[in-house]
């Protein structure tokens, strides 16, 4: 059983798009995941986040990501900390950056492009595209409807080879198989 930092997923996927969507304008723009690494922490400005990301870079175990657009790679667009437990990916937080949340957002996609990169992450280690997280109990037949996740028990979800074979095909444009 992964040891989770007590957090839980509780961001609404907000749509499934190829990459990211501009809202204002409908244009789907090319993105990148990039490691964050502590020294990289001034990126990240505490005030703009919800959780405190400069702990989670802290954390021995895991793996903070950044989603940039390509032609912006300095700004961040969201945030991702997963953990390899031998098996499967865990997602222990996801969160969208600031302007990418609520009516105004800047950008629609956020969420699903994180966890798309969560899935191919699992099939490059090997573990056929399984990531678990802990739910929010408000979200998970949200997670259920819209990423084909699945309950493990109580608000602990995964999703499966599936699941996560759909969001990379759609986020990444190619087979799970093909070369990153």
């Amino acid at each position: 059983m992964p040891r989770h930092s007590g957090k839980q997923l509780s961001i609404e996927i907000d749509e499934l798009t190829n990459s990211i969507k501009e809202v204002s304008t409908g244009r789907v723009l090319p993105t990148e995941v990039v490691r964050l690494l502590s020294v990289h922490a001034a990126q990240v400005h505490k005030k703009d986040w919800s959780f405190n990301w400069h702990l989670e870079l802290l954390e021995p175990t895991r793996e903070v990501y950044k989603l940039a657009i390509s032609e912006e790679p300095g700004v961040i667009q969201g945030l991702v900390s997963l953990e390899d437990q031998t098996d499967h990916i865990f997602t222990h937080l996801l969160e969208s950056a600031k302007q990418n949340r609520g009516r105004t957002k800047r950008f629609a996609g956020v969420p699903g492009n994180l966890l798309a990169f969560a899935c191919q992450v699992s099939f490059d280690k090997g573990y056929a595209g399984f990531v678990s997280f802990v739910a929010k109990h408000a979200l998970i037949q949200h997670y259920i409807t819209t990423l084909g996740a699945q309950v493990l028990r109580g608000n602990r979800m995964y999703l499966d080879t599936h699941a996560g074979t759909m969001l990379v095909e759609r986020y990444f444009n190619k087979s799970r198989n093909g070369p990153r």
